[in-house]
C-alpha cells in the first residue's frame, strides 16, 4: 500500500480490502479478524480450481469446477462449442466498479450553486469549468471528466444522477456488498450476474462470466456454473525453469497431453496433477492467441488507449475488447479500477486523476469497440458503493455519503438522464443526498431488457421494484 493510500483512504477501506482478500484466499489468521456482523462477501467458500496463481506470470481460476465435478475435457469442449453456438449478437454485461465511494457531487457539480459552495469551499467545481450538462445547464461535469461528458452528449451514456437504497449503510464492507448480491441482504453469497449465469448460463463455459481484477469479483460469483478469473488475456504463462521457445512449447503440449489420458486415474494424487495440467493446457490454449512470443500481447487496438505507469485498467479494457472481437463466449464481465476513490483527505490529488483515467478508459473502449463493429453487442454499467458527504471535511476531503452517480455507455442506451439530481436543500439528517433511484431496479432493467431474463429469478423482491427504460 503506497503513502497516497495511507492518506486518503479511512481504515475502514483498507481493513475491508484486507479482509475481502484474506477471505477469497483462505487466509485464516486474517480472515478471523473479519467482523461478524458484516456480510460475508459473495464468493467465499465457492469451490474452486487454480489453474495458476503466480505473481506477474498471469493467473487464470476457475470457480466452480469442484462442486459441478466435470472434467477438464467436457470444460474444454465447452468453451469450443459455446465460441461456436452464440450469435453474433449476443448482449454482454460490462460491470465497471469504481472502488470507494466516488464523489458524485464533484463528478456532476452544481456550479455555482451558493449552498453548494458553502458546503465545498476548497472542493467545488467553479462556474466556467468543466462541460455543462446537457439536460440540466445548473450542472456541469468535473473538468478531469471530459470523456464523460463527450460520450453523453453524443448519446452513447444515460447517467443516473442520485441512485442507491432506502436506508443507506455507509460502510464500505456492507455497501459494496449489497451492489454486488443486487439486494439490501446480508445473507446472500452468490453474487447478482452470478445468479443470472447460474439460472441461464452454460455449465461448460467459465468464460461466460470473466472477472478481470485477478480474484472473484464478487458480482460474477455463482452457485453452481462455472465463471473464471484472470488478470490479463495475454499474460496467462506457466515458469518452466530452463525451458523457453519450441522446449517450452513442446514441454507444456505434452504435458496437457499426459494430464488428458491420466486425470481419471484411480491414485487421487495422479488424478489431481493430471487434471491441473490439462486444465492448464485448456486455458493455454484458449488464450494462447492473444500473446506474441514476448510475452506480450499479440492484438492490437483500433485505437489509443491511455496509460498510465501506476495502473493497467486501460490495458484490462483493451484486452477486454480484443476477447470479444476474437469470439471468446462471453457474457457477463467484471473490472474494479485501481484507483481507490475512497477520498476521506486530499482529494482532489486522487479524484481528479483516477477520474480522468477512468473516463478515458472507458472513452477508448467505447471507440475500440465500435471501430471494430461490436458496439451493439456491449452494454458497460459504472458504479460506486456509494456516493460522498455533501459538506467537505476539514482535510480537504469528503466522507461516507449515501446516494451517489452510475453510469451506462453504450451504443444503445436511451441517453440523457435517468432520475434527478437530489438537492442539497433536502440532505438526508446525515447531510447526505438523498437517492431517487433504487439500484436493484436498474438491475432488473438490465437483466430484462438488455440480457434479456426474468428479473425475479435472479434479484430478491424483483416484482415490487421499479423498471427503468434504459434501451432507445
Amino acid at each position: 500500500m503506497d503513502d497516497a493510500i495511507t492518506r486518503t483512504c479511512c481504515d475502514g477501506f483498507t481493513r475491508t480490502q484486507l479482509i475481502r482478500r484474506a477471505l477469497a484466499s483462505g487466509n485464516a489468521p486474517v480472515a478471523r479478524e473479519w467482523d461478524p456482523r458484516m456480510p460475508i462477501p459473495a464468493g467465499v467458500g465457492i469451490d474452486r480450481r487454480r489453474f495458476l496463481l503466480g505473481g506477474a506470470a498471469g493467473m487464470l481460476t476457475v470457480y466452480g469446477m469442484d462442486r459441478l465435478g466435470m472434467t477438464s475435457a467436457v470444460l474444454g469442449d465447452g468453451i469450443a462449442k459455446a465460441a461456436a453456438l452464440q450469435p453474433r449478437d449476443t448482449p454482454i454485461l460490462v460491470s465497471v466498479f469504481l472502488q470507494g465511494g466516488v464523489d458524485a457531487l464533484s463528478l456532476l457539480a452544481p456550479a455555482g450553486n451558493p449552498l453548494y459552495e458553502k458546503l465545498r469551499p476548497t472542493l467545488a467545481v467553479a462556474p466556467g469549468q468543466g462541460t455543462p450538462f446537457r439536460e440540466d445547464p445548473s450542472l456541469v461535469w468535473h473538468p478531469a471528466a471530459a470523456s464523460f461528458a463527450q460520450l453523453h452528449d453524443a448519446g452513447l451514456m444515460t447517467v443516473i444522477p442520485s441512485i442507491g437504497y432506502a436506508d443507506p449503510d455507509m460502510s464500505h464492507f456492507t455497501s459494496r456488498h449489497y451492489w454486488e448480491v443486487g439486494a439490501t441482504s446480508t445473507s446472500l453469497q452468490t453474487g447478482w450476474l452470478g445468479r443470472f449465469l447460474d439460472a441461464h448460463g452454460d455449465q461448460t463455459n467459465p468464460f461466460q462470466g470473466l472477472s478481470l481484477d485477478g480474484q472473484m469479483n464478487p458480482t460474477l460469483a455463482t452457485a453452481r456454473n462455472p465463471v473464471a478469473a484472470i488478470d490479463q488475456p495475454d499474460n496467462f504463462s506457466i515458469w518452466v525453469n530452463g525451458l523457453w521457445g519450441d522446449s517450452y512449447e513442446w514441454a507444456m503440449d505434452s504435458a496437457s497431453a499426459l494430464g488428458d489420458a491420466q486425470r481419471r486415474s484411480p491414485d487421487p494424487a495422479i488424478a489431481q496433477v493430471a487434471q491441473a495440467a490439462s486444465e492448464v493446457g485448456i486455458v493455454r490454449n484458449t488464450l494462447k492467441p492473444f500473446a506474441n512470443s514476448k510475452g506480450g500481447p499479440s492484438y492490437t487496438s483500433p485505437v489509443t488507449y491511455p496509460t498510465d505507469g501506476s495502473s493497467d485498467f486501460p490495458q484490462r479494457l483493451a484486452g477486454l475488447a480484443a476477447m470479444i472481437a476474437a469470439g471468446v463466449p462471453l457474457r457477463c464481465v467484471a473490472v474494479t479500477t485501481d484507483t481507490q476513490f475512497d477520498t476521506h483527505s486530499a482529494q482532489t490529488g486522487t479524484f481528479d486523476p483516477g477520474i480522468k483515467l477512468a473516463a478515458d478508459s472507458l472513452a477508448a473502449f467505447q471507440a475500440d469497440l465500435q471501430a471494430r463493429g461490436l458496439a451493439d453487442r456491449v452494454l458497460v454499467h459504472v458504479w460506486s458503493e456509494f456516493g460522498r458527504r455533501a459538506q467537505e471535511n476539514g482535510s480537504n476531503g469528503t466522507d461516507h455519503g449515501a446516494a451517489g452517480t452510475s453510469l451506462l455507455i453504450g451504443s444503445r442506451v436511451k441517453g440523457g438522464m435517468l432520475g434527478e439530481f437530489a438537492p442539497l436543500t433536502a440532505l438526508d439528517p446525515n447531510g447526505n443526498q438523498r437517492e431517487n433511484v433504487d439500484f436493484r431496479g436498474i438491475y432488473c432493467s438490465l437483466i430484462e431488457q438488455w440480457l434479456g431474463a426474468d428479473a425475479a429469478a435472479v434479484i430478491p423482491d424483483a416484482r415490487r421494484l421499479r423498471r427503468y427504460q434504459l434501451l432507445s
